[in-house]
């Protein structure tokens, strides 16, 4: 059995995504044909924790942070230099931050080296500063791909014991990639994974890396070494909250006109985040603020091929272009186009995905077979967006009962509308797979 399809086989295949406990109380309004779906928004924990933090400091009870309680910009700045050295090939060291006085740190720290890009002499930069052999870090799907048996799966990270033949490059990435030739020589031994092994994992994401890492723990005269080769250290901490801190902080940046075939009374607005990194687009049709009732909203995640390349493997295009033409019919409306292209992972981990579905996974198990989440998108930007447009009820376009959900955790009052688009004869087993997995509305 090949490693792409062995994930089909050693990894339970839930009915829909997972998810996580539900929130006290959302403001959920359903359309009256879809009242079977109020329930209870549901969100990653850390969100909800996030936005409840977010609300309660600010004095109005909103998303965006007190004026007195600015972003730590050093702490910011650490996360995404490490994604930029991870991309370039170049260590970085993980830490649990600083403990408190007396008291030993939380967790050992690692040297960690993102596969996709590692390279002789970053591997030899590793070995200078590790105190035991290193170890590739996995996500559990894609390790039970690798190894063509079952793995633990409540856990973030399996490691594997490296030999000196799967310390070469391209057995790395063989053992990283599954559109890549795999190279494995013999059985890697399973070991234990090291307590911050879901933040060197949450690192390459955020890099839109694959998510698979060279780990080890430090020698005492690390630091030290380290500071010679001129290596970043980041902490952990900083790492698993950057997602959130980037979406709350979200500001404009610049807007302009920009009539469109569809609805020429339309304008772009750009938000930015603190790191100066990629941008969030809304495109506004007339004037949503001024409305007597709810706007029609989308939070449409950009789509490359489908958006501007009229791909039919997906629904995309439709999508975008059918909302623009409704809000203009209406007189207003807002489309939120997210940086989040294939659910999160990005348009060249969607294109690996693309070969796995090619050879028989779907779309959600191309995914984790690549070592992602099902979805790894945040809807808080979307959130925090339509507050700086100064819209907080809203009639959202959507399929997707967790984009709903977590509109409304965020305290938004959220109406439900439909917007389905008929199958191509091309996508027909992707909107299946919507429907089945991720329990999209398509009827």
């Amino acid at each position: 059995m090949s490693s792409v399809l062995a994930v089909s086989y050693f990894v339970d295949r839930p009915a829909r995504a997972p998810r996580t406990p539900p929130i006290d109380r959302p403001r959920l309004v359903t359309s009256p044909r879809r009242d079977k779906i109020a329930r209870p928004a549901t969100l990653h924990a850390d969100l909800v924790l996030f936005v409840m933090n977010m609300k309660t400091s600010s004095p109005v009870g909103r998303l965006r942070p007190p004026p007195d309680a600015p972003v730590d910009a050093a702490r910011l700045r650490a996360v995404h230099r490490a994604v930029s050295e991870l991309r370039r090939g170049t260590p970085v060291l993980l830490t649990a931050g600083a403990p408190a006085a007396g008291a030993r740190p939380a967790a050992e720290p690692l040297v960690l080296l993102a596969v996709e890009t590692v390279s002789p002499r970053g591997v030899a930069e590793v070995a200078t500063l590790a105190a035991e052999p290193p170890v590739m870090l996995l996500a559990p799907a894609r390790a039970a791909a690798v190894l063509r048996r079952p793995v633990e799966q409540g856990v973030p990270a399996i490691a594997l014991g490296l030999s000196r033949a799967l310390l070469e490059p391209a057995a790395l990435r063989g053992l990283a990639d599954p559109t890549a030739e795999q190279l494995l020589p013999a059985d890697p031994v399973v070991g234990h994974a090291p307590a911050l092994a879901g933040a060197a994992l949450a690192l390459t994401k955020l890099a839109r890396l694959l998510p698979a890492v060279i780990a080890a723990p430090l020698l005492p005269t690390a630091p030290e070494r380290a500071a010679d080769l001129a290596l970043l250290s980041v902490a952990a901490a900083d790492v698993l909250t950057y997602p959130n801190q980037m979406a709350a902080c979200l500001v404009r940046v610049a807007e302009a006109e920009v009539p469109l075939q569809d609805a020429p009374d339309a304008r772009v607005v750009a938000f930015r985040g603190p790191d100066a990194g990629i941008e969030h687009l809304a495109i506004v049709v007339g004037r949503p603020e001024a409305a007597t009732s709810p706007p029609l909203v989308r939070i449409h995640s950009e789509c490359f091929t489908g958006d501007l390349l009229g791909s039919l493997r997906c629904d995309c295009g439709p999508q975008l272009r059918g909302a623009i033409k409704r809000m203009a019919e209406e007189g207003a409306g807002v489309l939120l186009y997210l940086a989040q292209e294939g659910r999160g992972i990005g348009l060249v981990n969607k294109l690996r995905a693309y070969r796995l579905q090619d050879r028989g996974l779907d779309t959600l198990d191309a995914n984790r077979a690549l070592g992602w989440g099902a979805d790894e998108r945040t809807f808080l930007v979307a959130a925090t967006m339509l507050e700086e447009l100064d819209l907080r009820e809203v009639r959202l376009l959507t399929n997707n009962p967790d984009k709903v959900a977590a509109l409304a955790a965020c305290g938004l009052t959220v109406h439900r509308q439909p917007h389905a688009f008929a199958p191509n004869g091309v996508n027909d087993r992707y909107l299946a797979t919507k429907a089945a997995r991720f329990g999209h509305l398509l009827d």
